[in-house]
């Protein structure tokens, strides 16, 4: 028998430096775009013509992207609908918490300087009963894992 399980990915929580104390604003459906790409730049070797040397240039972060059911009175949706209405862009740094079975944080993404740069609220249908999700799509500049 395994004596060790890997961790369930349905228990998770997203919080907001200096936004938003409510819990409802810390909870989201889903959230993607936790990864990192090293970028590569091919040199040639004159004389060497079986391959090129490839050389490490830069880390590259997708955008992060959080899924929920509609949420009114939010402070997370206010600092976005700031940043794609008017314009006011007001970087955060963010905290992916994955939690155990005590809700005790077992890792935890600093993801630093993000901003909105897209909200999306999902497809209204009068012969479906679904809820309204709302997608947020923030940009950031990096995150490390504590």
């Amino acid at each position: 028998m395994a004596s060790y399980y890997p961790p369930v990915g349905f228990s998770f929580k997203v919080e907001f430096e200096s936004l938003s104390t409510s819990e409802d604003d810390h909870s989201f459906q889903s959230v993607s775009g936790l990864s990192v790409d090293l970028e590569t730049e091919e040199i040639a070797e004159g004389g060497e013509n079986r391959f090129k040397h490839k050389i490490p240039v830069r880390s590259k972060f997708p955008n992060l992207v959080l899924k929920r059911g509609m949420l009114l009175n939010s402070e997370v949706i206010k600092w976005c609908k700031k940043a794609v209405e008017n314009f006011q862009i007001e970087p955060k740094n963010i905290t992916v918490k994955l939690l155990g079975e005590n809700q005790e944080p077992l890792q935890t993404w600093n993801i630093v300087h993000a901003y909105p740069v897209k909200w999306n609220v999902g497809d209204f249908n009068a012969e479906e009963s679904k809820l309204v999700i709302e997608t947020l799509e923030l940009t950031y500049q990096y995150f490390k894992v504590a």
